[in-house]
């Protein structure tokens, strides 16, 4: 059985998948979104995150699956960040060129800061998010 059948099987049972299940673990998010599934196809693009639902309702789970969640309408749209996430990336500088490529807007490029390389992106709805990478590329 594949992680993602034995997450559905738990969903169907009501258990919690023991990967989310981390005390002081950031493990849901709901994005607001202006079209939910333009949303979810762009962060299936440029992060690979796994899509998933039902019923018109996208929903997706990060590559590690530690974190899962959904987009939602209705929701005021996050353009000027005040809790801002940053989403761990391998090869920053092509994660911003999907960024690009899908219909975001790269906010600031690649720039180192201390041991790392930072970028920010807005995403096809407007909201603003955070990438980093370590630096040793």
């Amino acid at each position: 059985m594949t992680t993602d059948d034995q997450a559905k099987q738990k969903a169907r049972t009501g258990e919690v998948d023991a990967s989310l299940a981390r005390h002081g673990g950031l493990s849901y998010l709901e994005i607001p979104a202006v079209d939910a599934r333009q949303s979810a196809t762009f962060y299936e693009k440029i992060l690979g995150w796994k899509l998933h639902g039902n019923g018109g309702q996208a929903k997706f789970a990060d590559l590690t699956g530690h974190l899962i969640g959904r987009w939602v309408t209705g929701r005021a749209i996050a353009r000027e960040p005040g809790l801002l996430p940053y989403i761990y990336v391998d090869h920053i500088d092509d994660v911003v060129n999907r960024v690009v490529a899908n219909g975001g807007e790269v906010i600031k490029r690649p720039y180192p800061e201390g041991n790392l390389w930072v970028a920010m992106f807005r995403d096809p709805a407007g909201n603003v998010i955070g990438l980093w990478e370590e630096a040793s590329r």
